[in-house]
C-alpha cells in the first residue's frame, strides 16, 4: 500500500517511525528539528510549475510562472495545448520547455497520461513513467511525486542538498552520487519521501551552523535544487531537471 504525506501529522508520524527504525536518524532529527510539510498543486499545473523553474533562479522561475498563470486562467492542459508557441515564448518559456509542456498537454488531452493515478503507484514505477516523458528529468519527476502528490516513498536521489545532508549526517567521506543514493535510502522504504524532508531540513540547519546560508528557507522544491557546497555557489542558482 502506498503511504501519503497529506498533513503535517502524517509527516511527523512517518519521521518518528523512521527514527525508531534507524537510530542514525535520531541525532539528525535533533539538529534539524521536525520539518514542515510542503505541498504544491497537483496535476498539470503543478508539474508545469516545476518544469518552468528548471535550471532557473528562484526569482526568474517565479516571474515566468506569474506571467503564465496570469495569461492563462485557468492554467490547464487544454489552454496550453491550444496556445501558440510564440505566445508562450514571449511569456518567458524556452523552446525546450514549450515542447515539454505541449507534449504533456497533448498526452493529457488524449488520456494517454494520468498524473493523479501516479500517487497510488509504486514510487519507482511512477518515477519511470514520468521520466519517459520528453523534458521530464529525474529531479522533476521526484519533486512532482513528493510535493504535488504527497507520495510518501518518492526519493529525490539526484537532489544535491539531500546528498550533501546525508554526507554530513551519516559521516560519509564524499557526497554520494545519484546511483549511490538508492541503496543508502533502502532502509527507509516506504517512507523515503519523509526521509527527504528530514534531510532537507538537516542540510539547512547544518549549513546555517557553518554560516553558508542564513535565514529560513522557502519551498524545498526550489531551495533543494541549489548546490550545497560553497565552492559551487555560482551553480547554486540553477535548478536541475
Amino acid at each position: 500500500m502506498t503511504l501519503h504525506l497529506e498533513t503535517q501529522s502524517d509527516l511527523e508520524e512517518a519521521i518518528d517511525t523512521l527514527v525508531k527504525r534507524d537510530p542514525r536518524l535520531k541525532p539528525v532529527l535533533e539538529i534539524a528539528g521536525m520539518p514542515a510539510l510542503r505541498r504544491r498543486e497537483p496535476g498539470f499545473a503543478g508539474l508545469a510549475h516545476i518544469v518552468c523553474g528548471q535550471q532557473l533562479s528562484t526569482a526568474s522561475a517565479a516571474a515566468i510562472w506569474g506571467r503564465l498563470s496570469t495569461a492563462f486562467d485557468p492554467f490547464d492542459h487544454d489552454a496550453v495545448r491550444r496556445a501558440r508557441a510564440d505566445r508562450l515564448g514571449r511569456l518567458g518559456l524556452s523552446a525546450a520547455k514549450i515542447k515539454t509542456l505541449k507534449h504533456l498537454a497533448r498526452e493529457l488531452a488524449a488520456e494517454r497520461l494520468n498524473l493523479d493515478v501516479l500517487a497510488e503507484e509504486d514510487a519507482d514505477a511512477a518515477h519511470h513513467t514520468l521520466i519517459a516523458l520528453p523534458g521530464i528529468g529525474p529531479w522533476t519527476a521526484d519533486i512532482y511525486l513528493l510535493f504535488c502528490l504527497g507520495h510518501g516513498d518518492a526519493w529525490p536521489a539526484g537532489d544535491l542538498a539531500v546528498q550533501e545532508g546525508m554526507r554530513i549526517g551519516l559521516g560519509l567521506t564524499a557526497r554520494p552520487t545519484e546511483k549511490q543514493m538508492a541503496p543508502l535510502a533502502e532502509p527507509w522504504r516506504p517512507l523515503r519521501g519523509a526521509a527527504a524532508h528530514l534531510w532537507w531540513s538537516y542540510y539547512r540547519a547544518a549549513k546555517k551552523r557553518e554560516g553558508v546560508i542564513a535565514g529560513d528557507g522557502a519551498d524545498p522544491a526550489a531551495a533543494a535544487s541549489k548546490r550545497p557546497a560553497a565552492k559551487a555557489a555560482a551553480s547554486a542558482r540553477k535548478r536541475p531537471r
